[in-house]
């Protein structure tokens, strides 16, 4: 089943205001004042439900008060205005001034306007008015302040934190999400799949840091019209899923490993039981019942205010092996379950798929025994490296090309354990400007199973003889 490259799309409207554009200058006061009238009248609609329903104000209610509120607010600074002998605010000014209000009271404030532009890919925000964001096109610029003071951003993102525990049961109740100087750390998915990092205490102002999937359903052929990989390795990957060859995906923070993932499991035959396993939820298997009807998403989780609770990766990864997986899925190998992760691939859980950062193929293999190293095992490098080599199948590198397009720089192919060091074939090396070109050839052992599983043979040797190796230049 293949589906066509979805991007998210802007988060909907709640409010009535339909107006894109931010609040200019000489109209912050207008919002400033009109969301505090609006908060105040909000407080008192809200303890008069409870007072007199005996329960609290759902959230649809509440966003429909709001919504209510806001329009009579605008109504009432108009007349105001024009009794005074000053002109109202202009249609599209009022509707920016009401958009504005809205996504403060009920949006994400400043970060709304940005969360709205699909183009932005990465937010980053140290302190309330240094904020900076990359665009999908690797450009990066600095943009408006997300709040007027650091307080305020504060409590933005502790509203956030709280929007996101509830949704995550479903719009009642949620999880704590503590974030203040006792528990300066905070990370968590967004109801629109993005990703947020907050620090605070630690540093001298509060810094947020908000990463976002654009491709959430995504296959090999969207990543091959993206620039992401050619037609040689788009045949190579999906073979390597149909036989069940474990696979890593390696590469710097945003070099698109997450989104290789997703492509990767569109190849798994529908009937699988799939285990994920994840810091932060991000691969949203689960997500497409038609393609993956049977999966189990898993989270770690940090202690609570008691400071117990806490559930890490390794924990996790040996519950998920107690659920009768067929594959299991690793958002991001970053320490202890490395050990769990590579036994679970060496004793049958082949076609399992993983991350790891690392700046090179090869640096995989140092990087996993690190981790294993610092395992509560404390496994050698070469018992590590036997185990690696049992374990995994390939290695997969994705980097960045000097304008910034993301595409696969090398597969490796794993042969054996010589002592301290892996030793590996790698099969695609990176170019003149970094993608992939062929290398040396597969082991006779890696191209029977490829073939076995539908890969044709003659495209390593196409690949060779085409002009850009294979790549659309």
């Amino acid at each position: 089943m293949s589906y066509s490259l979805a991007a998210r799309q802007p988060s909907g409207r709640r409010d009535g205001f339909t107006s894109e554009l931010a609040p200019d200058a000489s109209e912050i006061t207008v919002v400033r004042r009109i969301r505090r009238e609006v908060a105040e009248r909000l407080t008192r609609a809200t303890r008069a439900h409870e007072s007199v329903t005996g329960e609290v104000m759902s959230a649809a209610e509440q966003q429909a008060t709001t919504r209510d509120l806001i329009t009579a607010a605008l109504d009432a600074y108009a007349a105001e205005e024009m009794r005074a002998g000053r002109p109202p605010l202009r249609p599209d000014a009022e509707s920016r001034v009401g958009r504005a209000v809205a996504d403060m009271l009920l949006g994400a404030g400043g970060l709304q306007p940005l969360l709205n532009d699909e183009r932005v890919e990465d937010i980053h925000a140290n302190g309330c008015d240094q904020v900076f964001v990359r665009y999908t096109d690797g450009t990066r610029r600095q943009v408006a302040p997300i709040a007027d003071t650091d307080a305020e951003m504060v409590e933005l993102i502790r509203r956030l934190a709280a929007d996101a525990g509830r949704a995550e049961t479903g719009g009642e109740g949620g999880e704590e999400r503590r974030w203040d100087r006792a528990a300066p750390i905070l990370k968590l998915q967004m109801p629109d799949g993005s990703r947020l990092h907050a620090i605070m205490s630690v540093t001298p102002r509060p810094a947020l840091s908000i990463r976002r999937h654009h491709y959430i359903k995504v296959t090999l052929a969207d990543l091959e019209q993206l620039g992401t990989l050619n037609s040689v390795l788009r045949e190579l990957f999906a073979a390597a899923v149909r036989a069940r060859l474990n696979t890593l995906a390696a590469g710097r923070t945003g070099a698109g490993k997450t989104t290789l993932l997703r492509a990767l499991a569109t190849h798994i035959e529908q009937h699988e039981r799939i285990v994920t396993i994840e810091d932060t939820y991000e691969l949203a298997l689960n997500a497409d019942k038609a393609l993956h009807p049977d999966v189990v998403p898993l989270q770690s989780r940090e202690a609570n205010v008691e400071g117990e609770g806490a559930i890490g990766m390794s924990e996790l990864f040996r519950s998920g092996l107690r659920m009768s997986p067929d594959r299991v899925i690793v958002g991001e190998i970053r320490g202890h379950e490395v050990i769990p992760m590579l036994n679970a691939m060496s004793q049958g859980n082949d076609g399992s798929l993983g991350t790891i950062h690392a700046s090179s193929s090869a640096g995989v293999f140092k990087k996993l025994a690190l981790y294993a190293a610092q395992s509560p095992e404390r496994l050698d490098p070469a018992t590590t490296n036997l185990l690696v080599a049992e374990s995994v199948h390939l290695v997969v590198h994705l980097g960045l090309t000097a304008d910034s397009r993301r595409v696969v720089t090398s597969v490796r192919e794993v042969v054996d354990a010589d002592g301290l060091s892996v030793a590996s074939n790698e099969i695609f090396r990176p170019g003149p400007d970094g993608r992939a070109v062929p290398a040396s050839p597969p082991s006779t052992a890696l191209l029977s199973t490829l073939v076995s599983a539908g890969f044709d043979p003659r495209l390593f040797d196409e690949a060779r003889a085409a002009p850009g190796w294979g790549w659309a230049w």
